[in-house]
């Protein structure tokens, strides 16, 4: 089994100007102060709650990360005279902060609003309530920020099993993907297969926008997969359930022939199981992904054919004896051909 290295993760973030713009934003926020710091990154996808920085405890607050003060903090810092509010600003905003949400529409104390213009760091007033809030920028952030990675290969979806072919340059993917779009499979991405995580667990793949919806075969070019069949043969995006590894047959590669072993290939650190079929002339390769495919929706709902083949014999040992030989007595069992016939 050729085994590959992971391609590395793309680093992900997005601006605060950026996130305030974005129409999947479901708040209702509006910026107050330091619009100069409004191209500042956020870079994790979990924002802080930071009332321990009010007292100058500043361990463990991150600046790229997106800070939040509720109704208790500002209560808090009104309760302070104003030199001690401004020591506290001081120190909120003295870490270069990406940006910071005041939560249930409270007005902020005139000495926030002056070190955040002061620093240039964005200080945002949002009418709901902390917890709607973080639910509502998670989301958000969980989106634009997932980690991703790119991977060369065709992703298909096949039974609703989504399967990502891989393999050497010119081994058959795209010719195989395109005999399972005849069959009635659709086509999520060619050559390019964009991936993201997304919790708990779970890798989806897409098209790169350039070549969405477009596949290359060698001697016909670019191909429109839309507009040679229609809709129903592409998809958007697909979660990755089965990694397909194509290669060139060898004599010596001692592939599986019980389907008792079981591989897996990380992407973005998540398994996903993987077979590796070998490609030599004669062999329907598109009806072998498809069993592959089924074969992964039985073994999802908990059934494993191999398993039980193998628990078959071992309770019947003379079962097993007949039923599995090695291929020279199957060669030996066959009739020679009949002068004059035709076989």
């Amino acid at each position: 089994m050729t085994v590959y290295d992971p391609p590395a993760e793309e680093a992900r973030s997005i601006s605060v100007g950026a996130l305030l713009d974005d129409p999947a934003l479901e708040l209702d926020a509006r910026l107050v102060a330091g619009a100069s710091g409004l191209g500042r990154q956020v870079k994790h996808r979990r924002i802080q709650k930071s009332g321990l920085a009010l007292v100058g405890h500043l361990h463990g607050l991150v600046p790229s990360r997106i800070q939040i003060l509720g109704e208790t903090e500002i209560s808090y810092v009104e309760s302070l005279d104003k030199e001690r509010q401004a020591d506290a600003a001081q120190h909120m905003f003295s870490l270069g902060l990406a940006c910071l949400i005041i939560t249930r529409g409270i007005e902020p104390p005139k000495a926030f609003v002056e070190e955040a213009e002061r620093s240039g760091t964005p200080l945002i007033l949002c009418s709901e309530r902390s917890s709607s809030a973080i639910t509502a920028i998670h989301t958000l952030l969980d989106e634009r920020l997932a980690p991703r990675t790119r991977i060369h290969g065709v992703l298909v979806d096949v039974f609703e099993v989504g399967v990502l072919l891989l393999g050497k340059s010119g081994i058959g993917k795209s010719e195989c993907a395109l005999e399972l779009v005849m069959r009635g499979h659709r086509i999520v991405a060619d050559d390019v297969v964009e991936c993201d995580y997304r919790p708990p667990g779970m890798i989806f793949g897409e098209a790169n926008d350039m070549l969405r919806h477009h596949m290359e075969v060698r001697g016909l070019g670019i191909l429109d997969i839309k507009e040679l069949f229609g809709v129903t043969a592409i998809r958007e995006r697909k979660r990755i359930d089965l990694v397909v590894q194509l290669e060139l047959w060898n004599p010596e590669g001692g592939y599986d022939r019980l389907g008792l072993e079981s591989h897996s290939r990380e992407i973005l650190g998540v398994p996903v199981r993987e077979v590796v079929l070998p490609v030599r002339p004669g062999r329907n390769m598109s009806s072998i992904i498809e069993i592959a495919a089924r074969h992964e929706l039985l073994r999802q709902a908990g059934h494993d054919s191999a398993r039980e083949f193998i628990e078959r014999i071992e309770q019947d040992p003379a079962l097993g004896a007949t039923a599995i030989r090695p291929a020279a007595q199957y060669e030996s069992s066959i009739p020679p051909p009949v002068a004059g016939r035709r076989r």
